[in-house]
């Protein structure tokens, strides 16, 4: 299916980051589709600051983008055991548009992590964080890059064979999903 767009959100702002090389991996193995990538480097939520200048227009721009999107994939580093700041700030700030952009929308998560487990601590978070919004998250396969420095080649292209694998199923599932919810 043609003029499907691809939403990812990377929960690490860092440029150098193996979760942003994951979620680009990832758009690649999802197929044909308009690729966005979020920017969620947005103030820290206050409801102060929301009362006194309503909505800050990055968080609006991050609304409409999973409104529109067809899929989305979350990125979810683990810092310090658990979902990265940045991301939380980020589902917080989106619960406080108008409406709910993630209802139903086909959502998969995925985290690459320094650590033996690949994140497994802060996907579990994501998803808990993510379920109140009631989308399509997708159960599996889990997707978790483990020891993320040494699973990347000098073009920034994943090299673990399990975790292609694995990767290549999830975006199989995702856009099937996605599929089926344009109807």
């Amino acid at each position: 299916m043609s003029g499907m767009t691809l939403l990812g959100i990377s929960g690490s702002l860092r440029k150098a980051s193996t979760n942003r090389l994951l979620l680009q991996e990832a758009a690649r193995r999802f197929g044909e589709a308009k690729f966005i990538e979020a920017d969620i480097r947005f103030p820290l939520f206050d409801e102060d600051l929301q009362d006194a200048e309503g909505i800050p227009e990055p968080v609006q721009r991050l609304a409409d983008q999973i409104a529109k999107a067809d899929a989305v994939i979350v990125a979810s580093p683990e810092y310090n055991k658990g979902i990265s700041g940045a991301l939380k700030n980020a589902l917080d700030w989106v619960s406080r548009t108008e409406g709910n952009p993630w209802r139903d929308k086909p959502v998969a998560v995925v985290s690459a992590a320094a650590g033996r487990a690949g994140g497994e601590r802060s996907q579990n978070m994501a998803r808990l964080a993510l379920t109140p919004f009631r989308p399509r998250l997708l159960t599996g396969p889990e997707v978790m890059i483990a020891q993320t420095s040494q699973q990347w080649d000098d073009q920034g292209r994943l090299t673990n064979e399990f975790g292609i694998k694995l990767l290549d199923e999830l975006m199989a599932e995702l856009r099937a999903e996605a599929v089926r919810m344009r109807g």
